[in-house]
């Protein structure tokens, strides 16, 4: 049970995909303007990236594997994470159109976000089970949803401030990023 927890907290505060790792940096910086954007796409991702762990696992470890196909792992994981996202993104336009059109490009850019992807390959290459996998895949876009939340907290917070005009814009955003990240690089000594 100890082992499971570390895996979720490892994959949300220790090796945090975007501030540690920085996977899916494009999302992350380009949906962080809004708190709803953030938090909408935070629970997408969430979604995707756990469900993806585990259908991922379950292909990989029952298919791949035992028929030596473990070359096609990279395009099979894609093609997993696409459907999802489809299914996703046909669910948000469905049942909430305003954050359908506030995610924008971002909802289908889940498909190529190689953090999804990433956690998929790194739950292979960990050789996790099948509820590894999952609560991997949890910590990790919990991990995510943490990191966009809280820049698009920040980002709020910058805008009604004052700055020079050299810092305005994307530099004051990456300056906040890489602050973040050095924050978060305290959480490295954690142990149980």
């Amino acid at each position: 049970m100890k082992s499971l927890i570390l895996i979720m907290i490892s994959g949300a505060l220790i090796n945090n995909v975007v501030l540690n790792q920085f996977l899916g940096i494009c999302s992350f910086l380009g949906v962080s303007k809004q708190m709803k954007a953030s938090a909408s796409l935070g629970g997408a991702v969430i979604f995707v990236m756990t469900i993806a762990s585990a259908v991922a696992s379950l292909l990989y470890n029952y298919v791949l594997a035992p028929f030596g196909l473990d070359f096609m792992k990279t395009i099979v994981f894609i093609l997993v994470i696409a459907a999802l996202v489809q299914i996703v993104e046909m669910f948000l336009k469905k049942k909430s159109p305003a954050v359908y059109q506030a995610l924008g490009i971002y909802l289908p850019l889940i498909t190529t976000n190689c953090a999804v992807l990433g956690i998929a390959l790194t739950n292979v290459q960990n050789e996790y089970n099948f509820i590894q996998s999952v609560l991997a895949g949890f910590g990790t876009a919990v991990g995510f949803t943490l990191a966009i939340v809280l820049l698009a907290g920040i980002r709020s917070r910058i805008h009604e401030e004052d700055l020079p005009r050299p810092v305005r814009g994307a530099p004051i955003v990456l300056i906040s990023a890489a602050l973040m990240s050095i924050a978060f690089m305290g959480f490295s000594g954690l142990s149980f």
